[in-house]
């Protein structure tokens, strides 16, 4: 093994430390968010189904409705990631969600609030996906 793949291994290696030094955090935080995110309804329904007037089986498809925007998005979200770069998506994803979310304590039906967790899921689809991570440790390892 010569001097040059040595230092060329050490380089990556120090690379590939640095970047989940910094991205592993933040993951940890944007799951930690989202996971928040996905039980909160359930302590607001204590006193948010008597306000909006829910009935249990409205409240049972508003929880599942983020599956479906979940499941829509995805895919084309995750396409899109590769063409923009995770950075940009990242960004836009967290705008949308924080916007959405802030938005959803202003409505007064549940078709509205229906709406917004449609919208806060489908609008944040790729977070959930581990694929932009991948996506940022392939910008490493890219070919020379």
């Amino acid at each position: 093994m010569s001097e040059l793949d040595t230092n060329a291994g050490s380089i990556e290696a120090r690379t590939i430390r640095k970047m989940w030094i910094r991205i592993l955090p933040f993951v940890l935080l944007l799951y930690v968010v989202s996971f928040l995110d996905r039980i909160n309804i359930g302590f607001a329904a204590l006193t948010m189904n008597q306000e909006l007037g829910i009935s249990s089986q409205q409240f049972g498809f508003l929880v599942g409705i983020f599956f479906v925007g979940y499941s829509l998005f995805e895919i084309p979200s995750n396409l899109i990631l590769h063409k923009v770069g995770a950075r940009i998506w990242i960004a836009r994803i967290l705008i949308v969600w924080g916007i959405v979310a802030a938005l959803t304590g202003f409505v007064r039906t549940v078709h509205q609030l229906y709406r917004a967790r449609f919208s806060a899921w489908s609008g944040r689809s790729t977070l959930d996906g581990v694929d932009w991570v991948a996506h940022a440790r392939r910008l490493v390892h890219r070919p020379a």
